[in-house]
């Protein structure tokens, strides 16, 4: 069946966007619809096709197929491609989607067009606020477009406002915290979140496969807790710096934003295997300019897609020599602590949620890979491994990558709708699991400490000694705890009250 609206001007034009169309759409005998993951496939009947040309397709994209900012950006690069648009704004001065056109062609690139502009019309949305997360409002006069943008021509995500993103930006994340504090009191969610906070930071190292660095995982975990929605503008370059220092300390190789080409990857059979090449480093200010111009643009969105943006869009720039990872986390409870949403000193542990299971760690490099994978598709045979060279950073590096210019549009306009549909699911699996059962041990240590004072005095300290030493001995006193505390063998029964004490209490929690 023959394509029509953005893939005929794809098919005809020779340009292949990175991400896919998320509507493709086709002449057939009888109009249906149906869903292919992510990718909705419509059907139209012949009385929809639209004549064969730039104008009529492209109309036809904007009004049933949405905004595809970067197979715009690649259209609108052809030179033959002005003067049709030229053109076009010429025969239908007043006409809504010639004005959208060009108002996109003069949002994506350098130059204007030769045009006079539009002098009468009404305004009309840049962006479908019913498609799509959009921005504040600022008037184009030159077209007469709102121009609703979530960011600027270097960084602007797209967020399709599917089923799964309205469900995000009606989380109430108040609710199930709300819940915890009735249930539990809030001062033992305070002293669970000192915990939390900690744990934030190891399951985030965790990702990195470095669990073990204690030091660096407390170091983390005060920046998480002094850190988290006191800045302006987190993408400023002074401030990323500083929370790059405060994550990896005074001994790091490497500070500061990178002036090197990066890439993430593993080694399979001992050969390097390319997952993702980050930007080139010339576009990386600009880049997380167009990050706080997101933030700015979005105030009062819902947090969840503020914060899915923020920290996927900031892994995706990759713009600093090291740490980008723990950054990135850090972004998340740092847009819903600065939009209100996660009070403070609350830290929600997003990463110890990610890493629970070996499932859950998938789906995590799943989300990542819905923008790595095309791309490295795309561009497959664009790099290769050859001469090392230095960088102006003092990297070495032998990873050279000949598509900086072509990939500039995928890497400025990603489509984040899985992204937050994801982190919406991990902030829910994190409130109403992670946190509750974080509540619930300590409920639980806290009611064997209170029973065990019944029969014992000791400081707190010293019970939640033999409290950890008795669960991980199989509820049993150790030797090793009999040596440190004879008391145990000096009093009969002494033994079996405790291990009665701390069974009974983490069994009315049903903690096994």
């Amino acid at each position: 069946m023959p394509h029509i609206g953005y893939q005929w001007l794809a098919n005809t034009y020779g340009v292949v966007p990175v991400h896919p169309f998320a509507v493709q759409s086709e002449i057939g005998r009888t109009r249906s619809s149906a869903t292919d993951g992510d990718i909705s496939r419509e059907v139209y009947p012949a009385a929809y096709r639209p004549v064969s040309s730039l104008t009529d397709h492209l109309t036809f994209a904007f009004r049933h197929e949405g905004i595809h900012l970067e197979f715009l950006a690649r259209l609108f690069a052809l030179k033959s491609v002005r003067g049709e648009l030229e053109a076009w704004i010429a025969r239908e001065p007043t006409g809504a989607y010639a004005r959208r056109a060009c108002f996109f062609y003069e949002w994506l690139r350098p130059e204007r067009l030769d045009a006079q502009g539009a002098s009468r019309g009404n305004y009309v949305d840049a962006l479908n606020p019913d498609e799509f997360v959009v921005g504040t409002t600022v008037n184009n006069s030159r077209w007469r477009v709102r121009d609703n943008l979530p960011g600027n021509r270097d960084f602007c995500p797209v967020i399709r406002r599917a089923e799964s993103v309205r469900r995000a930006e009606t989380y109430d994340l108040a609710s199930p915290l709300a819940e915890l504090e009735a249930d539990y009191g809030v001062d033992l969610i305070m002293r669970s979140a000192v915990w939390l906070t900690v744990k934030e930071s190891r399951a985030s190292f965790l990702i990195e496969h470095e669990q073990d660095k204690e030091d660096r995982i407390r170091r983390f975990a005060a920046v998480m807790e002094s850190e988290c929605g006191r800045h302006a503008n987190p993408f400023d370059a002074e401030t990323l710096v500083a929370l790059q220092r405060g994550i990896l300390g005074e001994s790091a190789l490497r500070y500061g934003i990178r002036r090197s080409p990066v890439y993430v990857g593993h080694v399979a059979r001992y050969e390097p295997v390319v997952d993702y090449i980050a930007p080139h480093w010339q576009q990386v200010e600009a880049m997380l300019a167009g990050l706080g111009q997101f933030l700015q643009r979005t105030q009062g969105a819902a947090p969840i897609v503020r914060a899915a943006a923020a920290s996927f869009g900031f892994v995706y720039v990759h713009p600093m020599a090291d740490g980008n990872g723990r950054i990135s986390r850090f972004l998340i409870n740092d847009v819903l602590r600065r939009d209100g949403a996660v009070p403070a000193p609350i830290i929600l542990p997003v990463s110890a949620t990610i890493t629970q299971s070996t499932r859950d760690r998938a789906a995590y490099d799943k989300v990542l890979e819905r923008f790595s994978r095309p791309l490295m598709k795309h561009y497959a045979d664009q790099y290769t491994f050859g001469k090392t060279e230095t960088a102006d950073d003092g990297v070495e590096f032998n990873l050279h990558f000949r598509a900086y210019d072509d990939a500039l549009p995928a890497w400025r306009y990603p489509d984040l709708t899985a992204h937050v549909s994801y982190l919406a699911n991990v902030i829910d699996v994190t409130l109403r699991h992670e946190m509750r059962n974080e509540a619930r041990f300590l409920h639980a240590n806290d009611t064997a400490r209170r029973a065990i004072k019944n029969f014992l005095e000791a400081p707190d300290n010293d019970l939640d000694s033999i409290i950890r030493s008795v669960r991980q001995n199989g509820n049993s006193i150790s030797n090793s705890l009999r040596k440190r505390y004879p008391l145990l063998d000096e009093r009969p029964n002494l033994a079996a009250q405790i291990v009665n004490a701390i069974t009974e209490a983490f069994a009315e929690e049903n903690i096994p």
